[in-house]
C-alpha cells in the first residue's frame, strides 16, 4: 500500500511539473513593460527583428500564433482567427501600431511550425505583409508567460501592456462578431481613451514548448 501511495504521489508531481513547464500560471500584468525588447527573432523576410525594431509611434501588437493550431487555422467547423490577421495588421498599422506574430511551438518544429513552414503558411493564406517571426526555444513567449495561440498582448508608445488576450468573441465566425475586443482597443488607443475592457481570456491551443 505505502509503496503505490508513493507511486502515485510522484506522478502526480510529475504531472504538475510538466504541466508548470508547458502552461505558465504566471502573467504579465497590465501596465508591465514589454519584456524582451532587443531579443532578435528571424523573420519570413529573412531578417532577424526586434519588438523595438518593429514597433511605431503609438505602440506595437505582439500576437502568439503558430501553423497548426485550429484556433489559428480553422477547421471543418471554425473559420480560425488567422484570416483576421490581414485585416488587423493594416488596422494596426494605420494607427500608428506595429504587429508582429509571433511562433513559439518549439515542440512542432518538424511538425509544421519551422521558418519555411511559416512562410508557406503566410504566402498561402494572405498574411504575408504581416511580420511573423520564429521564438527560438520560447524565449519571448516564456517572458510573456504567453499561453495560448492565438494570445494578443498590445504595448502602448511606451512599450507598457493595455490590452492582452483574445482578438473577438467568436473563433469560428468574423461575421458573427459581436465584442471586437483586439480592434476597439486600438482604436482607443490612439485616441488616448480608456482601453475596456483591458483583458480578457486568451483562447486556443497551448503553445508546444520543448520538454
Amino acid at each position: 500500500m505505502k509503496k503505490f501511495l508513493f507511486i502515485a504521489v510522484a506522478s502526480l508531481a510529475m504531472i504538475g511539473f510538466y504541466a508548470f513547464q508547458t502552461t505558465p500560471t504566471e502573467t504579465l500584468a497590465i501596465g508591465a513593460t514589454a519584456p524582451k525588447p532587443t531579443l532578435k527573432m528571424e523573420g519570413i523576410d529573412g531578417k532577424k527583428v526586434s519588438l523595438n525594431d518593429l514597433k511605431k509611434e503609438n505602440g506595437l501588437l505582439v500576437v502568439f500564433s503558430c501553423n497548426t493550431c485550429p484556433f489559428v487555422v480553422g477547421s471543418d467547423d471554425s473559420e480560425g482567427w488567422e484570416g483576421r490577421y490581414g485585416a488587423l495588421n493594416k488596422t494596426a498599422n494605420s494607427n500608428g501600431v506595429g504587429m508582429v506574430l509571433v511562433n513559439s511551438n518549439e515542440a512542432k518544429r518538424g511538425k509544421g511550425d519551422n521558418i519555411d513552414d511559416m512562410k508557406q503558411r503566410a504566402k498561402d493564406h494572405g498574411f504575408g505583409d504581416c511580420n511573423y517571426v520564429l521564438d527560438v526555444k520560447s524565449e519571448l513567449a516564456d517572458a510573456f508567460y504567453a499561453r495560448t495561440t492565438p494570445h494578443v498582448y498590445l504595448f502602448d508608445k511606451d512599450m507598457k501592456l493595455v490590452y492582452k488576450g483574445s482578438i473577438d468573441d467568436n473563433v469560428d465566425n468574423s461575421k458573427k462578431v459581436t465584442q471586437p475586443w483586439l480592434n476597439n482597443a486600438i482604436m482607443n488607443l490612439k485616441k488616448g481613451a480608456a482601453i475596456d475592457p483591458a483583458e480578457t481570456k486568451p483562447v486556443g491551443c497551448s503553445i508546444k514548448r520543448a520538454s
